[in-house]
């Protein structure tokens, strides 16, 4: 019982292990981790073994009725573990499970879901999970450990990148008992990897056909989530229906979630039309992104009479922020200095109260509106140390925390700025030649292609276009679909794009896939700006490897400043807020978890 407890309340499972061995009397070096209910990347679990539902779960809420969902853009997949294909991502989380899942009201702690317990030691050697002997597959057949090593084994060799970059660190799998599974992580080097693999999806090693795996399909997969696939209009709908005979209905970390016994996914090709079917009641709620509908999009019948209700969550992660993103791939950006430039030219101040009125912020970095931003604040001792190889690359004021975005007087002609950028464009090789601004030794016209797909996205874009003809740029904007968009996002097939990464407050691994070298050339991740710096890369590792709290947020910070040194895009904008438009047939839990919103924990109100 005192290990039990010591396990449970300790501030980590090193003290709790030692505690017993001393009171044993036997060597540390004997002692082992025991299974736990659950596993936080820093410090403890904020729920105990006994708790009874998330605090941001309404355990009694209505189960029934249907929550119909408008998405942007098209599909041609139901299967979001590829690269291949514009994929339905709902099926990820209300169709196929993993061995944990996400507490949405901490920085990164996993609780056990498809695995009963996990087990891991205070290196992070190795992490063993015990699945529930009551999970079952949509086909009623058990989940076993042959399952979840097939899993690991198709996504490690035929996944997307970022399955294939993380699984491959294991060094060995294996299943002791048809209900164990043990992963060997010597030589990682990676804390998150043990919970990273309890975040990995489990597939049926009987209904997947591993060489079919990576080719498109509109199948509904076999899985062990709340939700089937029951009908697919290709392109345009998809319907998910609840599992009556679903396994995990009863679990606490379930409790409160899955209240709608069908959920319905309706695509739009055209965000107009999409905002227009939401006013007519075609589908339940939206996130919105545009402040200028925000701000005066929704007088219409059904909000006057409180029919659609808006709604203004604060989430405690770090703001999205919105950037343009060069791809540093194009010789015409690959300059540093150019990139510097064209970030003097763009008037935020200008656009900010034009456009949005003034509902936003701008900072620096990824990180925004976070302890984890270096964006204003000097670096601490432990980022220096961090740096300290890559020095050189490093400015200064971004070091000590005085370096600031630049500032316009918001008139559109600001001059400052404008003899600012050309200057640093003369040091990169280019020249007025009139009102054209032209490579030295080519004689080239400067030009490049912004790509857009939102009437938002278009209105910054053009926004832009008017501030670079000053400096003699002429950018084009081209407008595409959303489909286009993301096929040509993927593959890197642009000049620029405005794009935002959402952090979490435990960003791991998947900041390689943002930004690392190795993702920079890989079509599918989401380095979109082509960012080969061996500085970010270190700084990945040293998150990764932080054994507490202090040290983690050092190396985050120091990450943020190599990020900001490389002047990879444009600082637009952060949204400090969620704006959210549902329908009052829709009811939501009073409390808001750390994440945000959260349409899992939502019901419909039924009849009156």
């Amino acid at each position: 019982m005192f290990m039990f407890q010591c396990l449970l309340e300790g501030p980590g499972i090193r003290l709790c292990v030692l505690a017993f061995t001393l009171a044993m009397g036997l060597p540390a070096g004997r002692a082992r981790a025991e299974q736990a209910h659950a596993i936080a990347m820093h410090g403890k679990p904020a729920m105990p073994a006994d708790f009874t539902h998330m605090p941001y779960t309404n355990a009694d809420a209505r189960k029934g009725g249907r929550l119909t969902w408008g998405i942007l853009g098209t599909f041609d997949s139901l299967n979001p573990f590829i690269v291949k294909g514009l994929a339905v991502q709902p099926v990820r989380n209300y169709v196929v499970e993993s061995l944990l899942a996400r507490g949405q009201d901490e920085p990164f702690t996993l609780y056990g879901l498809l695995a009963r317990t996990v087990e891991t030691d205070d290196e992070r050697s190795y992490v063993t999970f015990r699945l529930d002997p009551r999970t079952r597959f949509s086909d009623g057949k058990q989940v076993t450990a042959e399952d979840v090593l097939f899993s690991w084994q198709l996504l490690r060799d035929h996944g997307r990148p970022n399955h294939r970059q993380y699984y491959a660190k294991v060094a060995k799998a294996e299943a002791p008992d048809p209900l164990t599974v043990r992963f060997d992580l010597t030589g990682a080097n990676d804390r998150e990897l043990p919970l990273i693999l309890g975040l990995m999806p489990i597939l049926p090693k009987h209904a997947v056909d591993v060489a079919t795996f990576e080719e498109t399909s509109l199948t509904g997969p076999i899985a062990s989530g709340p939700y089937r696939v029951t009908a697919v209009k290709p392109g345009a709908s998809v319907t998910l229906t609840r599992n009556p005979d679903y396994w995990g209905r009863d679990l606490p970390i379930n409790r409160g979630l899955y209240n709608f016994d069908e959920i319905r996914l309706d695509y739009f090709r055209e965000a107009n039309g999409k905002f227009e079917a939401f006013k007519r009641g075609l589908y339940d709620f939206r996130v919105e992104h545009e402040p200028l509908r925000w701000h005066d999009g929704y007088d219409f019948p059904a909000a006057r009479s409180g029919e659609v209700i808006r709604d203004t969550v604060k989430p405690g992660v770090p703001q999205p922020s919105e950037f343009l993103v060069f791809n540093t791939r194009r010789p015409i950006f690959a300059d540093i200095r150019v990139r510097q430039a064209l970030t003097l030219l763009f008037d935020f101040e200008l656009v900010n109260r034009n456009y949005f009125f003034s509902l936003y912020s701008r900072v620096a970095g990824y990180f925004a509106g976070s302890d984890l931003s270096a964006y204003g604040r000097p670096a601490d001792a432990r980022e220096r140390e961090l740096l300290k190889p890559f020095a050189a690359q490093i400015p200064p004021d971004i070091m000590d925390g005085s370096y600031r975005l630049p500032v316009t007087d918001g008139s559109g002609r600001d001059r400052t700025t404008l003899r600012a950028a050309l200057k640093l464009l003369s040091e990169a090789g280019y020249d007025l030649d009139g009102t054209v601004l032209r490579n030295r030794v080519t004689k080239a016209p400067f030009t490049f292609e912004m790509l857009v797909t939102t009437r938002d996205q278009e209105r910054i874009a053009l926004a832009f276009q008017r501030d670079l003809k000053r400096a003699g740029i002429e950018p084009s904007v081209r407008a595409v679909d959303p489909v286009q968009f993301d096929q040509r996002r993927l593959a890197y097939e642009f000049d620029m794009i405005q794009n935002r990464w959402d952090q979490s407050l435990s960003p791991g691994n998947e900041q390689y896939f943002y930004w690392g070298s190795a993702a920079a050339d890989n079509p599918g991740t989401r380095n979109y700006m082509g960012a080969r710096d061996p500085a970010v890369d270190a700084m990945i590792g040293a998150l990764l490897e932080a054994r507490d709290h202090t040290a983690f947020v050092s190396a985050v910070r120091a990450l943020d400043r190599a990020l900001i040194a490389g002047c990879y895009t444009i600082p637009l904008f952060n949204v400090s807020e969620q704006w959210i438009a549902r329908w009052n047939r829709i009811e939501r839990p009073e409390a808001t978890a750390l994440s945000g919103y959260l349409p899992e924990t939502w019901w419909s109100r039924g009849e009156p």
